[in-house]
């Protein structure tokens, strides 16, 4: 009886080192693909966000909030392009895009999205089969990881909503000094075109 039991008790250590080592090599794959994001925006003197790189990379933006090396390779880009520019970018210009091309690129996106939600619905389901199995194999210091990384992937989304918000209320004044400053404009040049005396 104990025998077998012991033999449950390395079944299970086992799937979760398999489990840890599988989590390791996805997050270093990861890692690398985020770096190599910033790398290549930085040599095409594309703008360096959290969210492109998140986007370049095919990850999630908490996953570059939350990987130490990623983070700081980004806060460097951008420096690197507040200090220095992104004149020097090769990257061609955006084309002229038409009404029938928006419409086009729109229903695909909306294609797109009916499938990811399908993806969506069916992850969900082996989630909800796949749980308690899966839960019965981990221990409760597993557990703790699980919450602890939940944490954090919630204090991330909260720092890059703050960010967000941050951005859109710089834009927002941005917009509002420009308009500032075209209204100002065109009151001068109608004093100015009032100043002209007449032929």
């Amino acid at each position: 009886m104990k025998s077998h039991a012991a033999s449950g008790g390395n079944d299970r250590n086992s799937r979760v080192e398999r489990l840890r080592a599988s989590r390791a090599k996805d997050s270093e794959e990861k890692t690398r693909r985020a770096l190599d994001a910033v790398d290549g925006l930085l040599r095409s003197g594309r703008r360096i966000t959290v969210a492109q790189v998140a986007r370049e990379a095919s990850v999630s933006t908490w996953f570059v909030y939350n990987q130490s090396p990623v983070h700081q390779a980004v806060q460097d880009g951008i420096t690197t392009q507040r200090t220095q520019g992104r004149q020097n970018s090769h990257a061609p210009e955006a084309p002229q895009v038409s009404p029938a091309g928006l419409r086009t690129d729109l229903a695909l996106a909306r294609e797109e999205i009916k499938d990811l939600k399908k993806e969506r619905d069916q992850l969900r389901n082996r989630v909800r089969l796949s749980l308690g199995a899966e839960l019965e194999g981990v221990n409760q210091h597993e557990l703790l990881e699980r919450v602890q990384q939940i944490e954090q992937q919630n204090t991330a989304l909260e720092q890059a909503l703050s960010e967000a918000r941050g951005q859109i209320a710089a834009l927002e004044s941005q917009l509002r000094e420009a308009e500032d400053d075209l209204t100002a404009a065109r009151a001068s040049l109608r004093r100015a075109m009032r100043s002209v005396p007449a032929p």
